[in-house]
């Protein structure tokens, strides 16, 4: 039997859907527990949050508005966070209000599927489609399904150090990230996304010696000036003065040690300039990574995630 699978909030509109429904297609929804979405526009004195259907108004009272596992209160936050945003939620039924038909509407029940049929039930090494909603010093928070979050923490997102998850990525940006493990008990669900980005090898194959490519410094020790080339590559230049963290760098590509896992460069300029951030490129094609070993066989030193141990 196929498992049902659950997208991050704003996926459909993201794909062509524009979230504005027919009253049969409510009726339709409603019967057979279907989750859609639809944009929240207002969010009025009593917490409940209103969402333009296009034939008609729906409404998510606080207390529908996120699943709680803990059984603990919804907090008004979560309810105003979410107004001009994309919101999945189940169809409950219809009412009356002033002569208007009003869809009565339910996330945290999208939510309580999305996590007991499917978030619940991944394992270890499964891919799915993830949107990055905020960003902080030491994380990046993702939807992983439905509007349920997960931490995906800055030393999980490259390989090539990062000074804030920024440097990668933006809120509303979609990206894939690999399940690390789930907890049942408390209904959490921790990802990975750095495993998805190629090993050193795969990485390193797009140069050569001899090559100048662009960078940038990413790290400033005393004995060198680490650039990124790639985000799951970086090599080492000498220490060189007034450069800053965050400039954009062309580099000579000195020499290439496999057995080392070291790209020796030299730096030629540095200059600051607006990045735009693009999707990652993934190397991983299917939708599950049992083991990922970024380390060249040559190597002595071990860098490896087993996603059947861990």
């Amino acid at each position: 039997m196929l498992r049902k699978i659950y997208k991050p909030e704003g996926f459909s509109s993201q794909n062509g859907t524009d979230g504005l429904y027919t009253e049969s297609a409510l009726e339709r929804a409603m019967t057979k527990g279907q989750i859609l979405e639809a944009r929240a526009t207002v969010c009025d004195e009593d917490m409940s949050l209103w969402v333009d259907l296009g034939c008609m108004r729906g409404i998510i009272k606080k207390e529908e508005a996120v699943f709680c596992p803990d059984g603990s209160p919804v907090k008004d936050i979560a309810a105003i966070t979410r107004v001009g945003k994309t919101v999945c939620f189940k169809v409950c039924g219809f009412e009356k209000r002033k002569g208007e038909t009003v869809a009565l509407l339910s996330r945290k029940e999208a939510q309580r599927d999305c996590l007991e049929n499917y978030l619940m039930l991944l394992t270890p090494g499964e891919i799915i489609d993830s949107r990055v909603t905020h960003l902080e010093p030491f994380g990046a928070f993702v939807d992983v399904g439905c509007g349920i979050i997960s931490l995906l923490s800055i030393d999980c997102i490259s390989v090539s150090r990062i000074s804030h998850p920024r440097d990668r990525f933006y809120p509303g940006m979609f990206i894939k990230t690999a399940v690390k493990n789930t907890d049942k008990e408390l209904m959490r669900i921790s990802v990975t996304h750095k495993e998805l980005l190629g090993t050193w090898e795969e990485n390193v194959s797009a140069f050569r010696i001899g090559q100048t490519v662009p960078g940038i410094v990413r790290s400033i020790e005393p004995y060198g000036v680490f650039i990124e080339l790639t985000p799951n590559l970086a090599g080492l230049s000498e220490y060189t003065e007034n450069v800053r963290i965050g400039d954009h760098a062309t580099v000579y590509i000195k020499n290439i040690i496999p057995e080392k896992m070291k790209i020796k460069l030299v730096l030629i300029d540095t200059y600051q300039c607006e990045s735009e951030l693009y999707p990652p490129e993934y190397y991983i094609k299917s939708d599950f990574i049992e083991s990922w070993t970024y380390s060249p066989e040559s190597c002595p030193k071990l860098i490896k995630t087993d996603f059947r141990r861990d």
